[in-house]
C-alpha cells in the first residue's frame, strides 16, 4: 500500500514538473513585507507566499526572476517572464503588448514620511527646496511637478528599505514609502525613533497583469487569482505579515 501510495505521488509529482513554469516578476526594489531577498532569492513575504500559492493552484512550478525596477516591463515585453503583481494600470500609461489584468487584489498607501524630529504633518508644495528619499525606477505622480521644477529633487536608493535607512540616519529629512514597509521598518525600532508618516501622497488598488500568450495559462491564472482573492485567502496572507487586511483604506 505505501509503494502504491508513493507511485501515485512520484507520477503527480512528476506531471507538475513536467509542465513549464509560471515565471514571475519580482523588483529588486521590494522590502518586508512584500518580499524578502537572501543571496538574490526571495524567501518570504506577502507578494512571494502569494505568488506561490497562484502556481501551486495553477498546478505548474513557480519560477521567480528578482530584476531591477526599471527592467520589469522590458521582460514581460520580450518573454522573459509570464506575470506582474503589485502593479496598477494607472503606474503604465504607455505599455506595449498583450496584456490582460486581474481584478484588484491589494490596496497601497504611499506617504511622506520623516523622523520625529520633525512637524507631524507636511505639505509637500510648502517645503523649502530639499532632497526627498525615493527608490529608484519608480515613480510619484504626486511630487513630480514638484520634482520637475526643482523644487524638491530625488534622492535614489536601490530599493525601500535602503530609503528608511538613510532617513533614519538623517541623510534627508522626508522620504517617500509605502504604509505597509513603514510599519514593518519600525517595528525594531524605539517608539522615539519610529518614522512618521506626515502626508498621503497617493492610494491605489494594484492587481497583476499577465501576458496574453497560448503557452500561458492565462485564464486559469485569472480566475485561480479571483478565487483566491474571493475566499478570503490573499487577505490572509496579508494579516500574516501585517495584522491587517489587504482592502484597508
Amino acid at each position: 500500500m505505501r509503494w502504491a501510495v508513493g507511485a501515485i505521488l512520484g507520477v503527480s509529482l512528476n506531471v507538475v514538473a513536467a509542465q513549464p513554469p509560471l515565471r514571475f516578476a519580482m523588483a529588486d526594489s521590494w522590502a518586508m513585507p512584500l518580499a524578502q531577498y537572501e543571496s538574490g532569492r526571495p524567501t518570504q513575504g506577502i507578494l512571494y507566499d502569494m505568488m506561490l500559492s497562484l502556481a501551486t493552484r495553477v498546478g505548474v512550478p513557480a519560477e521567480f526572476h528578482v530584476l531591477p525596477r526599471t527592467r520589469v516591463q522590458n521582460a514581460m515585453e520580450h518573454g522573459e517572464v509570464d506575470v506582474r503583481c503589485y502593479a496598477a494600470q494607472s503606474w503604465l500609461p504607455n505599455q506595449s503588448g498583450d496584456y490582460i489584468w486581474s481584478v484588484p487584489l491589494l490596496f497601497q498607501r504611499d506617504l511622506l514620511i520623516s523622523r520625529q524630529d520633525q512637524p507631524a504633518d507636511a505639505d509637500p508644495a510648502l517645503l523649502p527646496r530639499q532632497p526627498i528619499g525615493t527608490v529608484r525606477g519608480y515613480s510619484y505622480p504626486t511630487l513630480q511637478p514638484l520634482f520637475d521644477a526643482d523644487h524638491l529633487r530625488r534622492e535614489d536608493a536601490r530599493n525601500q528599505e535602503q530609503v528608511l535607512e538613510k532617513l533614519l540616519a538623517g541623510r534627508y529629512r522626508y522620504a517617500v514609502s509605502n504604509q505597509w514597509t513603514l510599519d514593518w521598518f519600525n517595528q525594531r525600532l524605539l517608539p522615539g525613533q519610529q518614522l512618521q508618516g506626515v502626508a498621503v501622497l497617493q492610494e491605489h488598488r494594484v492587481g497583476c497583469y499577465v501576458r496574453n500568450d497560448p503557452q500561458v495559462p492565462v485564464q486559469q491564472i485569472l480566475r485561480t487569482l479571483l478565487q483566491m482573492k474571493m475566499s478570503g485567502e490573499i487577505d490572509d496572507i496579508i494579516r500574516l505579515y501585517t495584522g491587517g487586511s489587504g482592502d484597508t483604506p
